[in-house]
Protein backbone atom coordinates (compact mmCIF):
# COMPACT_ATOMS: atom_id res chain seq x y z
CA UNK A 1 0.00 0.00 0.00
CA UNK A 2 1.11 3.29 -1.05
CA UNK A 3 2.70 5.32 2.30
CA UNK A 4 1.82 8.88 3.14
CA UNK A 5 4.49 10.22 1.36
CA UNK A 6 3.94 8.72 -1.64
CA UNK A 7 -0.35 9.60 -1.67
CA UNK A 8 0.59 13.02 -0.96
CA UNK A 9 2.71 13.34 -4.47
CA UNK A 10 0.28 11.70 -5.99
CA UNK A 11 -2.53 14.75 -5.14
CA UNK A 12 -0.20 17.34 -5.62
CA UNK A 13 0.51 15.87 -8.96
CA UNK A 14 -3.26 15.87 -9.95
CA UNK A 15 -3.70 18.93 -8.61
CA UNK A 16 -0.75 20.55 -10.47
CA UNK A 17 -2.47 23.40 -13.07
CA UNK A 18 0.00 21.60 -15.74
CA UNK A 19 -1.20 18.02 -15.38
CA UNK A 20 -3.18 17.47 -18.23
CA UNK A 21 -0.02 18.34 -20.00
CA UNK A 22 2.90 15.90 -17.57
CA UNK A 23 -0.03 12.89 -18.55
CA UNK A 24 0.25 14.28 -22.31
CA UNK A 25 4.24 13.56 -21.83
CA UNK A 26 3.45 10.21 -20.02
CA UNK A 27 1.50 9.06 -23.27
CA UNK A 28 4.14 10.25 -25.02
CA UNK A 29 6.43 8.02 -23.22
CA UNK A 30 4.45 4.96 -24.16
CA UNK A 31 4.41 4.07 -20.88
CA UNK A 32 8.33 3.80 -19.88
CA UNK A 33 9.53 2.93 -16.20
CA UNK A 34 12.36 5.49 -15.92
CA UNK A 35 12.10 8.51 -18.69
CA UNK A 36 14.61 10.52 -19.32
CA UNK A 37 14.48 14.36 -18.35
CA UNK A 38 15.37 17.04 -20.55
CA UNK A 39 16.10 20.53 -20.08
CA UNK A 40 16.62 23.05 -23.18
CA UNK A 41 15.23 25.13 -26.10
CA UNK A 42 14.97 24.66 -30.16
CA UNK A 43 14.73 27.50 -32.01
CA UNK A 44 13.94 28.31 -35.62
CA UNK A 45 15.13 30.63 -38.31
CA UNK A 46 14.81 32.04 -41.37
CA UNK A 47 18.18 31.40 -43.21
CA UNK A 48 17.71 34.37 -45.33
CA UNK A 49 16.75 36.99 -42.68
CA UNK A 50 17.71 35.87 -39.54
CA UNK A 51 14.26 36.47 -38.16
CA UNK A 52 13.39 34.38 -35.32
CA UNK A 53 10.31 31.80 -36.38
CA UNK A 54 9.56 30.04 -33.42
CA UNK A 55 10.65 28.64 -30.35
CA UNK A 56 10.19 25.81 -28.01
CA UNK A 57 11.49 26.04 -24.34
CA UNK A 58 11.20 23.50 -21.65
CA UNK A 59 10.62 26.13 -19.35
CA UNK A 60 6.50 25.91 -19.70
CA UNK A 61 6.54 22.16 -19.02
CA UNK A 62 5.58 20.33 -16.04
CA UNK A 63 8.96 20.53 -13.77
CA UNK A 64 10.41 22.38 -16.73
CA UNK A 65 11.80 19.44 -18.30
CA UNK A 66 10.52 16.98 -21.27
CA UNK A 67 10.51 13.89 -20.38
CA UNK A 68 11.29 11.35 -23.53
CA UNK A 69 11.40 7.12 -23.51
CA UNK A 70 14.76 5.35 -22.21
CA UNK A 71 15.08 3.42 -25.07
CA UNK A 72 15.96 0.53 -23.25
CA UNK A 73 15.94 -2.87 -24.86
CA UNK A 74 15.72 -4.75 -21.30
CA UNK A 75 12.44 -5.80 -20.29
CA UNK A 76 13.84 -6.35 -16.64
CA UNK A 77 14.43 -2.21 -16.58
CA UNK A 78 11.81 -1.05 -18.70
CA UNK A 79 8.75 -3.45 -20.28
CA UNK A 80 7.29 -0.74 -22.53
CA UNK A 81 10.81 0.84 -24.28
CA UNK A 82 11.87 -3.18 -24.26
CA UNK A 83 8.25 -3.85 -26.42
CA UNK A 84 8.97 -1.20 -28.84
CA UNK A 85 12.78 -2.55 -29.23
CA UNK A 86 11.04 -6.19 -29.37
CA UNK A 87 8.38 -4.93 -32.34
CA UNK A 88 11.34 -3.69 -34.22
CA UNK A 89 13.58 -6.35 -34.12
CA UNK A 90 10.50 -8.79 -35.18
CA UNK A 91 10.19 -6.98 -38.21
CA UNK A 92 14.08 -6.29 -39.12
CA UNK A 93 14.29 -9.99 -39.19
CA UNK A 94 10.96 -10.97 -40.94
CA UNK A 95 11.61 -8.36 -43.97
CA UNK A 96 15.08 -10.63 -44.13
CA UNK A 97 12.76 -14.02 -44.71
CA UNK A 98 9.86 -12.45 -46.50
CA UNK A 99 10.79 -9.17 -47.97
CA UNK A 100 8.91 -5.34 -46.96
CA UNK A 101 10.83 -2.42 -45.19
CA UNK A 102 12.71 -2.11 -48.37
CA UNK A 103 13.88 -5.94 -48.68
CA UNK A 104 12.13 -7.21 -52.56
CA UNK A 105 9.93 -10.09 -51.96
CA UNK A 106 12.02 -12.25 -53.55
CA UNK A 107 14.00 -12.64 -51.05
CA UNK A 108 12.03 -15.58 -49.96
CA UNK A 109 13.36 -17.44 -52.39
CA UNK A 110 16.70 -17.74 -51.18
CA UNK A 111 18.05 -20.77 -49.33
CA UNK A 112 17.90 -19.85 -45.59
CA UNK A 113 18.48 -22.00 -42.35
CA UNK A 114 17.50 -21.45 -38.03
CA UNK A 115 20.64 -22.70 -36.69
CA UNK A 116 21.18 -23.15 -32.87
CA UNK A 117 24.72 -22.94 -31.83
CA UNK A 118 25.16 -24.45 -28.25
CA UNK A 119 27.62 -24.26 -25.44
CA UNK A 120 29.60 -27.50 -24.09
CA UNK A 121 28.49 -29.14 -20.53
CA UNK A 122 31.03 -27.58 -17.65
CA UNK A 123 28.81 -30.41 -15.12
CA UNK A 124 25.55 -31.33 -14.56
CA UNK A 125 22.79 -29.45 -13.87
CA UNK A 126 19.25 -29.80 -12.93
CA UNK A 127 16.90 -29.68 -15.40
CA UNK A 128 13.60 -30.15 -16.63
CA UNK A 129 12.93 -32.78 -19.57
CA UNK A 130 9.82 -33.57 -21.36
CA UNK A 131 8.60 -36.18 -23.67
CA UNK A 132 5.36 -36.92 -25.02
CA UNK A 133 4.51 -33.93 -22.64
CA UNK A 134 5.33 -36.36 -19.95
CA UNK A 135 8.15 -34.84 -17.89
CA UNK A 136 10.61 -37.01 -16.55
CA UNK A 137 13.47 -37.16 -13.98
CA UNK A 138 16.22 -35.14 -13.95
CA UNK A 139 19.27 -36.89 -14.29
CA UNK A 140 18.40 -40.34 -12.20
CA UNK A 141 20.93 -42.73 -12.08
CA UNK A 142 20.65 -45.92 -10.51
CA UNK A 143 23.61 -47.14 -7.86
CA UNK A 144 25.10 -42.99 -8.68
CA UNK A 145 28.39 -42.72 -8.19
CA UNK A 146 29.35 -40.20 -5.10
CA UNK A 147 31.54 -37.43 -6.24
CA UNK A 148 35.17 -36.04 -4.59
CA UNK A 149 32.72 -33.70 -2.39
CA UNK A 150 30.57 -36.54 -1.20
CA UNK A 151 27.84 -35.75 -3.34
CA UNK A 152 25.38 -38.19 -4.97
CA UNK A 153 25.43 -37.23 -8.54
CA UNK A 154 21.76 -38.28 -9.49
CA UNK A 155 18.42 -36.27 -9.33
CA UNK A 156 15.01 -38.32 -9.66
CA UNK A 157 12.80 -35.20 -9.25
CA UNK A 158 10.63 -34.23 -11.53
CA UNK A 159 10.97 -30.70 -11.85
CA UNK A 160 8.23 -27.92 -11.99
CA UNK A 161 8.81 -25.09 -14.70
CA UNK A 162 9.68 -22.32 -12.31
CA UNK A 163 11.74 -24.18 -10.10
CA UNK A 164 14.75 -21.90 -8.75
CA UNK A 165 16.89 -25.40 -8.59
CA UNK A 166 16.86 -25.21 -12.71
CA UNK A 167 20.32 -24.80 -14.15
CA UNK A 168 22.19 -25.12 -10.82
CA UNK A 169 24.87 -27.61 -10.63
CA UNK A 170 24.62 -31.05 -9.04
CA UNK A 171 27.43 -30.29 -6.91
CA UNK A 172 28.56 -26.62 -7.59
CA UNK A 173 32.16 -27.80 -6.08
CA UNK A 174 32.33 -30.02 -9.21
CA UNK A 175 30.81 -27.44 -12.04
CA UNK A 176 33.83 -25.51 -14.06
CA UNK A 177 32.76 -22.61 -13.70
CA UNK A 178 36.00 -21.34 -15.29
CA UNK A 179 35.29 -22.88 -18.20
CA UNK A 180 31.60 -21.73 -18.37
CA UNK A 181 33.01 -18.02 -17.95
CA UNK A 182 35.25 -18.34 -20.28
CA UNK A 183 33.38 -19.74 -22.91
CA UNK A 184 30.62 -16.99 -22.44
CA UNK A 185 33.62 -14.62 -22.97
CA UNK A 186 35.17 -15.89 -26.05
CA UNK A 187 31.71 -16.80 -27.18
CA UNK A 188 31.67 -13.15 -29.90
CA UNK A 189 34.88 -14.63 -31.37
CA UNK A 190 33.40 -18.09 -31.70
CA UNK A 191 30.78 -16.47 -34.07
CA UNK A 192 32.95 -14.89 -35.90
CA UNK A 193 35.42 -17.57 -36.66
CA UNK A 194 32.29 -19.64 -37.31
CA UNK A 195 30.99 -17.08 -40.36
CA UNK A 196 34.75 -16.86 -41.64
CA UNK A 197 35.10 -20.78 -41.80
CA UNK A 198 31.37 -21.35 -42.90
CA UNK A 199 32.34 -18.66 -45.75
CA UNK A 200 35.33 -20.57 -46.83
CA UNK A 201 33.82 -24.17 -46.90
CA UNK A 202 31.11 -22.62 -48.87
CA UNK A 203 33.52 -21.16 -51.30
CA UNK A 204 35.31 -24.82 -51.11
CA UNK A 205 31.93 -27.07 -52.06
CA UNK A 206 31.07 -24.44 -55.25
CA UNK A 207 34.96 -25.20 -56.34
CA UNK A 208 36.02 -21.22 -55.80
CA UNK A 209 39.21 -19.78 -54.95
CA UNK A 210 37.84 -17.80 -51.81
CA UNK A 211 38.94 -14.35 -53.02
CA UNK A 212 36.73 -14.76 -55.74
CA UNK A 213 33.05 -16.04 -53.55
CA UNK A 214 31.89 -12.64 -52.98
CA UNK A 215 31.69 -12.44 -56.54
CA UNK A 216 29.29 -15.05 -56.49
CA UNK A 217 27.68 -15.90 -53.13
CA UNK A 218 26.82 -13.56 -49.99
CA UNK A 219 26.12 -15.19 -46.55
CA UNK A 220 23.93 -13.00 -44.53
CA UNK A 221 22.48 -13.11 -41.15
CA UNK A 222 20.64 -12.39 -37.91
CA UNK A 223 21.28 -13.93 -34.56
CA UNK A 224 20.27 -13.45 -30.83
CA UNK A 225 22.43 -14.65 -27.49
CA UNK A 226 19.94 -16.44 -25.59
CA UNK A 227 21.07 -17.52 -21.72
CA UNK A 228 20.10 -20.68 -20.46
CA UNK A 229 19.56 -21.46 -16.80
CA UNK A 230 23.10 -23.06 -15.98
CA UNK A 231 24.24 -19.15 -17.61
CA UNK A 232 26.08 -19.60 -20.54
CA UNK A 233 24.46 -18.21 -23.79
CA UNK A 234 23.83 -20.19 -27.11
CA UNK A 235 23.09 -18.49 -29.93
CA UNK A 236 20.04 -18.67 -32.60
CA UNK A 237 20.70 -17.54 -36.47
CA UNK A 238 18.57 -16.77 -39.76
CA UNK A 239 21.38 -17.65 -42.13
CA UNK A 240 20.78 -16.76 -45.66
CA UNK A 241 22.24 -17.16 -49.01
CA UNK A 242 22.16 -14.37 -51.38
CA UNK A 243 23.71 -13.42 -54.88
CA UNK A 244 26.51 -11.06 -55.51
CA UNK A 245 24.25 -8.21 -54.92
CA UNK A 246 22.70 -8.92 -51.35
CA UNK A 247 18.74 -9.57 -50.77
CA UNK A 248 18.36 -7.96 -54.38
CA UNK A 249 19.97 -10.61 -56.48
CA UNK A 250 19.31 -14.11 -56.33
CA UNK A 251 21.51 -16.93 -55.27
CA UNK A 252 23.06 -19.03 -57.73
CA UNK A 253 21.43 -22.41 -58.72
CA UNK A 254 23.97 -24.39 -57.12
CA UNK A 255 23.85 -22.61 -53.57
CA UNK A 256 21.74 -25.18 -52.19
CA UNK A 257 19.98 -25.46 -48.16
CA UNK A 258 21.82 -28.94 -48.42
CA UNK A 259 25.01 -27.13 -48.88
CA UNK A 260 24.74 -24.44 -46.57
CA UNK A 261 23.53 -27.35 -44.13
CA UNK A 262 26.59 -29.03 -44.85
CA UNK A 263 28.69 -26.02 -44.35
CA UNK A 264 27.27 -24.81 -40.76
CA UNK A 265 28.16 -28.68 -39.68
CA UNK A 266 31.72 -27.92 -40.84
CA UNK A 267 31.98 -24.48 -38.99
CA UNK A 268 30.44 -25.30 -35.85
CA UNK A 269 32.93 -28.48 -35.75
CA UNK A 270 35.77 -26.81 -37.12
CA UNK A 271 36.19 -23.39 -34.82
CA UNK A 272 37.56 -23.05 -31.63
CA UNK A 273 39.49 -20.31 -29.40
CA UNK A 274 42.40 -20.76 -27.10
CA UNK A 275 43.14 -19.08 -24.11
CA UNK A 276 46.37 -19.68 -22.44
CA UNK A 277 47.59 -21.37 -19.26
CA UNK A 278 47.20 -19.16 -16.35
CA UNK A 279 48.36 -18.78 -12.81
CA UNK A 280 48.50 -22.82 -12.59
CA UNK A 281 45.36 -23.05 -14.79
CA UNK A 282 45.60 -25.17 -17.82
CA UNK A 283 45.57 -24.20 -21.25
CA UNK A 284 41.85 -24.33 -22.51
CA UNK A 285 40.55 -25.01 -25.91
CA UNK A 286 37.12 -23.33 -26.41
CA UNK A 287 34.60 -24.69 -29.10
CA UNK A 288 30.75 -25.27 -29.80
CA UNK A 289 28.63 -27.70 -27.91
CA UNK A 290 27.88 -30.90 -29.55
CA UNK A 291 24.02 -30.16 -29.91
CA UNK A 292 23.52 -28.51 -33.05
CA UNK A 293 20.25 -27.76 -34.70
CA UNK A 294 19.42 -26.80 -38.11
CA UNK A 295 15.73 -26.21 -39.05
CA UNK A 296 14.72 -25.24 -42.67
CA UNK A 297 12.86 -22.11 -43.19
CA UNK A 298 9.53 -22.00 -44.84
CA UNK A 299 6.49 -20.38 -45.75
CA UNK A 300 4.16 -22.80 -44.65
CA UNK A 301 6.26 -25.46 -43.37
CA UNK A 302 6.87 -26.24 -39.68
CA UNK A 303 9.12 -23.63 -38.84
CA UNK A 304 7.69 -20.58 -40.50
CA UNK A 305 9.40 -16.71 -40.90
CA UNK A 306 6.31 -15.45 -38.02
CA UNK A 307 7.85 -18.01 -35.72
CA UNK A 308 11.41 -17.56 -36.18
CA UNK A 309 11.48 -13.72 -35.94
CA UNK A 310 9.50 -13.73 -33.16
CA UNK A 311 11.51 -16.39 -31.24
CA UNK A 312 14.65 -13.94 -32.08
CA UNK A 313 13.01 -10.84 -31.16
CA UNK A 314 11.61 -12.77 -27.95
CA UNK A 315 14.91 -13.32 -26.79
CA UNK A 316 16.64 -9.48 -27.64
CA UNK A 317 14.86 -8.11 -25.07
CA UNK A 318 16.39 -10.18 -22.28
CA UNK A 319 19.86 -11.36 -20.64
CA UNK A 320 20.72 -13.16 -17.74
CA UNK A 321 17.69 -12.66 -15.73
CA UNK A 322 16.78 -16.08 -16.11
CA UNK A 323 19.97 -16.95 -14.23
CA UNK A 324 19.35 -14.85 -11.00
CA UNK A 325 21.85 -12.32 -11.80
CA UNK A 326 21.94 -8.56 -11.98
CA UNK A 327 21.02 -6.12 -15.19
CA UNK A 328 23.49 -3.66 -13.74
CA UNK A 329 27.14 -3.32 -13.57
CA UNK A 330 28.77 -4.79 -10.06
CA UNK A 331 30.94 -1.93 -8.62
CA UNK A 332 34.46 -2.60 -6.56
CA UNK A 333 32.64 -1.12 -3.80
CA UNK A 334 29.81 -3.44 -3.81
CA UNK A 335 29.77 -6.59 -1.31
CA UNK A 336 29.17 -9.58 -3.43
CA UNK A 337 28.29 -11.85 -0.43
CA UNK A 338 25.16 -9.60 0.08
CA UNK A 339 23.90 -9.01 -3.25
CA UNK A 340 20.18 -10.42 -3.56
CA UNK A 341 21.17 -13.06 -6.38
CA UNK A 342 20.89 -16.79 -6.74
CA UNK A 343 24.34 -18.85 -5.27
CA UNK A 344 24.96 -19.62 -8.83
CA UNK A 345 24.60 -16.64 -10.23
CA UNK A 346 27.47 -15.70 -7.43
CA UNK A 347 29.97 -18.00 -8.15
CA UNK A 348 29.71 -16.99 -11.94
CA UNK A 349 30.22 -13.79 -11.13
CA UNK A 350 33.03 -14.23 -8.47
CA UNK A 351 34.91 -16.22 -10.95
CA UNK A 352 34.61 -13.67 -13.15
CA UNK A 353 36.20 -10.95 -11.04
CA UNK A 354 38.93 -13.53 -10.20
CA UNK A 355 40.23 -14.27 -13.95
CA UNK A 356 39.57 -10.30 -14.64
CA UNK A 357 42.59 -9.96 -12.34
CA UNK A 358 45.13 -11.65 -14.78
CA UNK A 359 46.70 -9.69 -17.06
CA UNK A 360 46.89 -12.39 -19.41
CA UNK A 361 43.02 -11.80 -19.79
CA UNK A 362 42.44 -8.51 -19.83
CA UNK A 363 41.57 -8.08 -23.25
CA UNK A 364 38.39 -10.34 -22.36
CA UNK A 365 37.23 -6.93 -19.69
CA UNK A 366 35.55 -9.92 -17.13
CA UNK A 367 35.08 -7.41 -14.56
CA UNK A 368 32.91 -4.99 -16.23
CA UNK A 369 31.28 -7.90 -17.70
CA UNK A 370 30.65 -10.16 -14.72
CA UNK A 371 27.03 -9.14 -14.24
CA UNK A 372 26.64 -10.70 -17.88
CA UNK A 373 28.41 -13.61 -16.35
CA UNK A 374 31.40 -12.74 -18.82
CA UNK A 375 29.37 -12.54 -22.27
CA UNK A 376 30.30 -9.14 -23.73
CA UNK A 377 28.48 -9.23 -26.99
CA UNK A 378 25.75 -7.59 -28.40
CA UNK A 379 22.84 -9.56 -28.03
CA UNK A 380 21.48 -8.95 -31.20
CA UNK A 381 23.37 -8.44 -34.41
CA UNK A 382 22.66 -8.91 -37.93
CA UNK A 383 25.51 -8.60 -41.35
CA UNK A 384 25.27 -5.47 -43.31
CA UNK A 385 22.93 -6.66 -46.30
CA UNK A 386 20.33 -8.76 -44.38
CA UNK A 387 17.64 -6.46 -44.43
CA UNK A 388 16.76 -3.06 -43.28
CA UNK A 389 18.56 -1.77 -39.78
CA UNK A 390 17.14 -0.55 -36.37
CA UNK A 391 17.91 3.20 -37.12
CA UNK A 392 15.90 3.04 -40.17
CA UNK A 393 12.80 2.00 -38.03
CA UNK A 394 13.18 4.60 -35.83
CA UNK A 395 13.87 7.29 -38.46
CA UNK A 396 10.58 6.10 -40.18
CA UNK A 397 9.11 6.28 -36.66
CA UNK A 398 10.47 9.51 -35.78
CA UNK A 399 9.38 11.15 -39.19
CA UNK A 400 5.58 9.81 -38.52
CA UNK A 401 5.73 11.50 -34.80
CA UNK A 402 7.06 14.52 -36.32
CA UNK A 403 4.19 14.89 -39.27
CA UNK A 404 1.33 13.75 -36.22
CA UNK A 405 3.10 17.19 -34.43
CA UNK A 406 2.68 19.27 -37.75
CA UNK A 407 -1.01 18.22 -38.25
CA UNK A 408 -2.18 18.74 -34.44
CA UNK A 409 0.05 22.49 -34.57
CA UNK A 410 2.41 21.56 -32.20
CA UNK A 411 5.11 22.07 -34.51
CA UNK A 412 5.16 24.61 -36.93
CA UNK A 413 5.47 24.17 -40.68
CA UNK A 414 8.42 24.56 -42.27
CA UNK A 415 10.57 24.50 -45.17
CA UNK A 416 13.77 22.88 -43.97
CA UNK A 417 15.91 24.08 -46.58
CA UNK A 418 15.16 28.13 -45.61
CA UNK A 419 14.96 27.27 -41.99
CA UNK A 420 18.10 26.64 -39.54
CA UNK A 421 17.05 24.84 -36.73
CA UNK A 422 19.74 25.61 -33.12
CA UNK A 423 18.76 22.88 -30.47
CA UNK A 424 20.50 22.77 -26.93
CA UNK A 425 19.56 20.27 -24.63
CA UNK A 426 20.79 19.10 -21.22
CA UNK A 427 19.92 15.88 -19.05
CA UNK A 428 18.22 16.97 -16.04
CA UNK A 429 17.54 13.58 -14.74
CA UNK A 430 15.54 10.13 -15.36
CA UNK A 431 12.84 8.53 -13.36
CA UNK A 432 9.12 8.68 -11.80
CA UNK A 433 8.64 9.20 -8.38
CA UNK A 434 6.42 6.86 -6.73
CA UNK A 435 3.33 8.82 -6.75
CA UNK A 436 4.07 9.98 -10.54
CA UNK A 437 4.69 6.18 -11.59
CA UNK A 438 1.74 5.06 -9.99
CA UNK A 439 -0.42 8.01 -11.80
CA UNK A 440 1.22 6.83 -15.10
CA UNK A 441 0.46 3.02 -15.21
CA UNK A 442 -2.89 4.28 -14.60
CA UNK A 443 -2.82 6.42 -17.93
CA UNK A 444 -0.88 3.95 -19.91
CA UNK A 445 -1.98 0.81 -18.78
CA UNK A 446 1.53 -0.87 -17.95
CA UNK A 447 2.21 -2.66 -14.75
CA UNK A 448 4.04 -0.86 -12.16
CA UNK A 449 7.62 -1.53 -11.72
CA UNK A 450 8.41 -4.12 -8.77
CA UNK A 451 9.17 -2.48 -5.06
CA UNK A 452 12.66 -3.63 -5.39
CA UNK A 453 13.53 -2.09 -8.98
CA UNK A 454 16.33 -0.32 -8.40
CA UNK A 455 15.26 1.95 -11.75
CA UNK A 456 12.09 3.55 -10.47
CA UNK A 457 13.53 7.17 -8.33
CA UNK A 458 13.27 9.94 -9.94
CA UNK A 459 16.44 11.80 -9.70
Amino acid sequence: MPNAHILAGLIARLHDPQYARWAAQIRRTGGCRQPIHLRGVVEHYDRATGRLLHRYSTHREPDGVLRVPCKTRRASRCQACAEVYRADTYHLVRAGLVGGKGVPESVASHPCLFVTLTAPSFGLVHTRRERNGKVLPCHPRRNAATCPHGRVISCAARHGADEECLGEPLCPDCYDYTGSVLFNATAPELWRRFTMALRRHLAKLAGLPFKDFAAHLVVSFAKVAEYQRRGVVHFHAVIRLDGPDGPTSASPDWATLDMLAHAVRHAAAAVTVTIPAINGEPARILRWGGQLDIQPISLGGELTDEAVAGYIAKYATKAAECVGTLDRRITSAEDLTALPIREHARRLIAECLRLGSFEELADLRLVPWAHMLGFRGHVSTKSRRYSTTLGALRAARTAHVRAEQIGTGRLPLFDEDTVLVIARWEYAGRGLSAGDAILAAAITGTPLPSPTNPNGGES
